[in-house]
């Protein structure tokens, strides 16, 4: 399989930033090539037509006689000067009939040829761009009058080219261009150079946690400006210090899980071991093939939980959702459970809707949620505390139930973690023996139902779980 050459994220938008400088600027060079030349074809467009109107004031004696000669050349050619024109333009002086009377520079005419042709002096625009003999030229005409009469005309004739031509601008724009393109780049470098930086940072830190070392420094908080940059390194961190914290905690659980299963098996062999060397008989053997088979039950329970926690998690697991009252549900599992409970020395409240709330569950996956709630609940008290079941809908599609308790709550530093697999607080793995399972199932039962159960809120007050669910009317 052909592998795919790849670039750095700051040569791979470098080079596109850069490509599209130069075309961008193509861009510029282009319209301001344009616009230069439109502009001096207008400003020098002007100067003729000045310098035709004065010729033909200077070409008119007083008593209305046309001069040519030296003297006008001399006029004429004092006026060019002046007005810098770019290119000596041709002068004509012909009569009202278009016959040629002078040229400036002198031009050698033939005498059969010795008019204008019509398409200039026809035309009465005093400014024209006309076609001879294949070149584009720009005529510019002014007529000598005398007493309101037309004695001639001087018709004043540069080429287009030379007109536009703007030799000493384009040095100019090469040189702003070639500037632009030169500052851009390097701009261009900076500011890729800037932004690929820490995002070369987090890859490096990525191929170290990838070898197991989570041992990650990232630069000071305070020289990073960009808030996604910022929440990028930050975020890392925060997975980098998770994945530590869970590394830690996989190898504390495995042991612990192992202690958890091991135990009970030592006892039922100590146990059974006793009754069969009879070193107990009678109502102790007895008692002691009790102890043996609540053992073998925790067992089961351990390995069953065990062995759905995989099943769910392999999608092996089956739902069947239906329409349920979960006010009678909720009322139901409740009973049952309190009924259960040795020690009845806790106080338990169950809050529902007057109208009934139709939810679309699996009645029995639902119940062990509950009741695993109701469980830890239970455990979370220190003696007399209070327990309370709330049903409210949220919206138009959502019902929850709140599981409350007045216990101790769960520390702040481990809230994050009561949904990881085989994970127990450190005051709980004290007082009540298991894998760590339970939260995280329900979690993924609920997520099954196409709801969630999320950790609500925990502080020194108490602890409350939500089970958030669909409403049956919404399916």
């Amino acid at each position: 399989m052909k592998i795919k050459k790849r670039t750095t994220l700051q040569r791979y938008w470098t080079k596109r930033y850069v490509l599209t400088l130069i075309s961008g600027l193509i861009l510029l060079s282009v319209f301001s090539l344009w616009w230069m030349e439109k502009t001096a074809l207008e400003y020098r467009l002007s100067l003729l037509k000045y310098l035709a109107d004065e010729t033909s004031d200077r070409a008119i004696k007083e008593n209305g006689q046309i001069v040519v000669g030296p003297v006008l050349s001399e006029i004429v050619e004092e006026r060019e000067k002046i007005l810098h024109l770019n290119q000596q333009p041709i002068i004509y002086i012909v009569d009202p009939d278009a016959n040629i009377i002078y040229t400036m520079p002198q031009l050698y005419i033939d005498p059969n040829d010795n008019k204008l042709p019509d398409v200039i002096m026809k035309n009465r625009e005093l400014v024209q761009k006309v076609k001879i003999s294949d070149n584009k030229v720009y005529v510019v005409k002014s007529p000598i009058t005398f007493n309101d009469e037309t004695r001639g005309w001087v018709v004043i004739a540069q080429e287009e080219g030379a007109l536009k031509e703007i030799n000493q601008d384009h040095g100019l724009l090469a040189i702003m261009i070639g500037g632009l393109l030169v500052l851009g780049t390097g701009v261009i470098y900076f500011l890729s150079r800037q932004i690929s930086r820490p995002i070369q940072d987090v890859a490096n830190a990525a191929v170290q946690v990838r070898e197991g070392n989570y041992d990650i420094h990232f630069k000071e908080e305070e020289e990073i400006k960009e808030e996604e940059i910022y929440e990028l390194i930050e975020s890392f961190k925060e997975m980098t210090n998770r994945l530590k914290v869970m590394e830690k905690l996989r190898a504390e659980l495995l042991a612990g899980v192992t202690h958890d299963l091991k135990t009970p098996v030592t006892s039922i062999s100590g146990l059974i071991q006793a009754v069969k060397d009879e070193v107990v008989t009678g109502e102790q053997s007895k008692e002691f093939l009790d102890i043996s088979l609540k053992e073998t039950q925790r067992l089961q329970g351990m390995i069953e939980d065990l062995l759905n926690y995989n099943a769910i998690s392999a999608g092996a697991f089956k739902i069947r959702v239906q329409k349920e009252n979960i006010n009678i549900f909720i009322k139901e599992i409740a009973y049952r459970w309190q009924v259960t409970q040795d020690d009845q020395a806790f106080a338990f409240d169950i809050k529902v809707p007057d109208e009934p709330v139709f939810g679309q569950i699996d009645s029995l996956r639902m119940q062990q949620i509950v009741i695993n709630l109701l469980n830890n609940a239970r455990h979370a008290l220190d003696g007399n505390g209070k327990i309370t079941i709330h049903l409210y809908e949220t919206d138009e599609e959502r019902i929850c139930i709140d599981v409350l308790d007045s216990g101790r709550g769960i520390p702040k530093h481990e809230q994050q973690y009561v949904f990881e697999p085989f994970y127990r607080g450190e005051n709980k793995k004290l007082k009540v023996r298991g894998l760590g399972l339970g939260l995280p199932f329900s979690k993924m039962l609920a997520k099954a139902q196409k709801g969630d159960l999320v950790l609500k809120e925990s502080n020194e007050q108490g602890t409350t779980f939500t089970i958030v669910m669909k409403k049956a009317d919404q399916i």
